[in-house]
């Protein structure tokens, strides 16, 4: 620090990166022909005026002259990190000094605690190490964007006045996660804009999640028909399994691993089915519900229709077309309609007439006998009844005679 009657040295502090070249420079204002000199931390001195006292390679004179003593140290290492003294030998001495700070750059990090696949939903844990840094860095974790917070825990390196440093991270993990990139980042003074990085990518386990997929949304009956089960799990499922709820597989179905197919399909395929995947870690299964329509003939359009009347013959033209509006199907359902009631109306008529021929013939033969006996009886008999009576009485009179002349 300079004085105010510039007898007094001048020094600056210094911040070198370890492996660097420092510059130190000495003036001052005034000088009785005195001689200056550096001394490093040791007080040994490394140059007297113009004179190199230490024999060290990596120190060189820049500069000399009454007012001023410059030299350089090259190679830095931290333990040349210290106070620096630049005297000027008056009576008395007069001293200042130079504060050099060694910057000792991170190793690489690298990441250790990673030892192969990890299961969904577990944890684990990563260490970022790193060492031979003065000062302290900055350790971040990065898991794409995301930033983690980890522990740090620090450490001095014997004889090296560094330090070794580790961050410590926990993370869950998920499928989500796999394939993800863990990335460990150390920012330092001496990097400058640099960072180092080191990098893990993990593999998660999973279970199956399964997805169907059908050859057609909405499959005719009597067509092929197939379903394909993709089990997307780590690792690849290695089993496949369908099944019918409320009842079995038909004979038409064949299971081929992750495939159900129909030859053709029958109304009665219609069913919730599921597929079942299996891998090492677990199963996973979807349903899927299979509707079955008819023959085309015989659908109703995608949206309801106005009521019509529906022939009972189909008809050979497109299933979307109306049986209103053709003349043929309307004569022919007409003739049908007359045809049955005109057969109801023969079969009444036939049965009335049979009853009234029985009730005339009843009453024929009723009358009949009425009149016979009513001639027997109309001697005596002064009316019809009187006379059937009589006719009935004189009948038995003549079976009693006939008997008793017997």
């Amino acid at each position: 620090m300079e004085n105010a009657d510039g007898l007094f040295p001048v020094t600056k502090d210094e911040l070198v990166q370890e492996g660097g070249i420092v510059t130190l420079r000495c003036p001052v204002q005034e000088n009785d022909n005195s001689s200056l000199q550096w001394s490093n931390p040791a007080q040994q001195t490394l140059f007297f005026d113009d004179k190199k006292a230490l024999r060290d390679n990596r120190i060189a004179l820049v500069y000399y002259s009454r007012h001023e003593l410059a030299i350089s140290i090259s190679n830095m290492t931290l333990r040349d990190e210290g106070d620096y003294t630049c005297s000027i030998f008056t009576m008395p001495v007069r001293t200042a000094v130079a504060k050099v700070v060694v910057l000792a750059a991170p190793k690489k990090p690298e990441i250790s605690g990673y030892i192969g696949p990890i299961v969904e939903g577990r944890t684990i844990t990563l260490m970022c190490n790193t060492s031979g840094t003065k000062p302290l860095p900055t350790i971040r974790w990065l898991k794409g964007s995301d930033v983690m917070e980890g522990q740090t825990y620090e450490s001095d390196i014997a004889d090296q006045r560094a330090y070794a440093l580790s961050n410590v991270v926990n993370l869950t993990v998920w499928r989500k996660d796999n394939g993800a990139v863990i990335e460990c980042a150390v920012n330092h003074r001496a990097l400058q804009d640099n960072v180092y990085t080191a990098q893990q990518r993990i593999e998660v386990h999973y279970s199956p999640e399964v997805v169907i997929e059908a050859s057609k949304e909405v499959p005719e009956e009597g067509e092929e028909f197939m379903l394909h089960c993709y089990g997307k799990g780590n690792p690849e499922p290695s089993y496949f399994n369908w099944l019918r709820f409320n009842g079995e597989l038909s004979e038409r179905a064949v299971v081929r691993h992750e495939n159900l197919s129909f030859t053709y399909l029958n109304k009665t395929d219609a069913g919730v089915y599921q597929c079942v995947a299996k891998n090492i870690i677990g199963t996973g299964a979807k349903n899927y519900s299979l509707r079955v329509h008819g023959d085309p003939l015989d659908l109703a359009p995608a949206s309801p229709p106005a009521p019509v009347n529906v022939s009972l013959t189909p008809s050979r033209h497109d299933s979307t077309t109306s049986s209103d509006t053709d003349p043929l199907s309307q004569l022919t359902q007409s003739s049908i309609d007359h045809a049955v009631i005109g057969g109801i109306v023969a079969v009444i008529v036939f049965i009335a007439l049979c009853l009234f021929i029985v009730l005339v013939r009843y009453l024929i033969r009723h009358k009949g006998t009425y009149l016979t006996h009513e001639a027997k009886g109309l001697d005596d008999a002064p009316d019809a009844d009187t006379a059937i009576i009589n006719a009935e009485v004189g009948h038995s009179s003549s079976d009693e005679k006939k008997e008793y002349f017997i």
